[in-house]
């Protein structure tokens, strides 16, 4: 009960890329650099151990960024043809890639990451994909140009991969969908479809990430509720939105995020819990997962170290509170 877990990246070292900066060059030559990452994912699964994290990751050690770090080695995708687009209905500028042609995955992407990961913990292992909408809002398309049509073929791959990943040992596979929460009309048109068919058949805990404070209306909620994914992810701390709409989740589990990534502030055990316990009044302690809100990339090594401290004693509290 009260399984923690966080949401995604956790910092570099800075041996391995440039700390506190999304999109980190890599400082290690190309003919060390997977040893480095894999050496740096010992790092992350230990840290998340010591903090008392019960469903680890790889902390995305292996990638510089959560959406290309999975594109760069699926046919139909030009990297060489980069334009700079309005990503997040224009929240946001990126230099993105191209789709050239039909979208194909020709050899295995993340398996040998998982395989490493699996190897180096004995505790739930978590793996992070970026799911369908955002991948496809992190493009520009000179292909399909249709948004529902590339975003299902996005889900066809994404669902070969998590087959392979979850043959390897994988317990848990997220997608991580921030576009859910800018996109209303096309979360029901299509997006709940493509989560859908990227999970297919899969035979570990399948989750979906839905970050930015989740500030999506609370008809979104209901969709998410009848999809086949088996939890919903959501910031909680110091989020906007009441949490009574996470009633709305019924039948689901929550990761619900109780530690800010935001900030540089390290909350305290007790604050951790009072997050805890206010989710709690929504959600069923045994769905319940506090987490982190989002990913802890940008922030200093030692400040995310303590966060996950924090969470794991939190959690530790709440527990505690309940079993008597």
């Amino acid at each position: 009960m009260l399984d923690t877990t966080i949401a995604g990246s956790l910092p570099k070292p800075s041996w391995l890329a440039e700390p506190e900066k999304l999109w980190a060059a890599w400082r290690v030559p190309p003919e060390s650099l997977a040893q480095a990452q894999r050496d740096a994912v010992v790092v992350a699964l230990r840290e998340q151990e010591t903090a008392g994290i019960d469903v680890v990751s790889d902390g995305e050690q292996s990638r510089q960024h959560f959406v290309h770090g999975f594109l760069e080695r699926l046919e139909g995708i030009d990297f060489g043809k980069r334009v700079t687009i309005g990503i997040r209905a224009d929240r946001y500028k990126a230099e993105v890639p191209t789709v050239t042609g039909p979208i194909a995955r020709k050899a295995p992407v993340h398996l040998d990451e998982v395989r490493w990961a699996r190897a180096n913990t004995q505790r739930r292992l978590k793996f992070t994909i970026p799911g369908p909408m955002t991948i496809v809002d992190t493009l520009a398309d000179e292909h399909y140009r249709d948004r529902g049509r590339l975003a299902m073929d996005f889900a066809r791959v994404i669902n070969e991969e998590a087959r392979a990943l979850a043959g390897a040992g994988l317990d848990v596979l997220q997608l991580d969908e921030p576009a859910f929460n800018v996109y209303m009309d096309d979360v029901a048109a299509w997006g709940i479809e493509a989560l859908d068919r990227a999970t297919e058949g899969l035979t570990c805990t399948t989750a979906v990430h839905i970050c930015y404070g989740y500030g999506i209306q609370a008809n979104t909620f209901p969709l998410l509720a009848r999809s086949r994914i088996d939890q919903v992810s959501l910031e909680c701390a110091n989020s906007r939105v009441p949490l009574q709409l996470l009633e709305l989740l019924r039948g689901k589990d929550v990761m619900a995020g109780v530690i800010d990534v935001a900030t540089r502030e390290v909350e305290t055990a007790e604050q951790v819990a009072q997050t805890i316990r206010a989710v709690m009044r929504h959600v069923d302690p045994a769905r319940l997962l506090p987490c982190t809100n989002c990913g802890m990339v940008p922030l200093p090594r030692d400040v995310a170290r303590a966060k996950l401290a924090a969470l794991g004693a939190g959690a530790r509290l709440v527990r505690h509170e309940l079993a008597r």
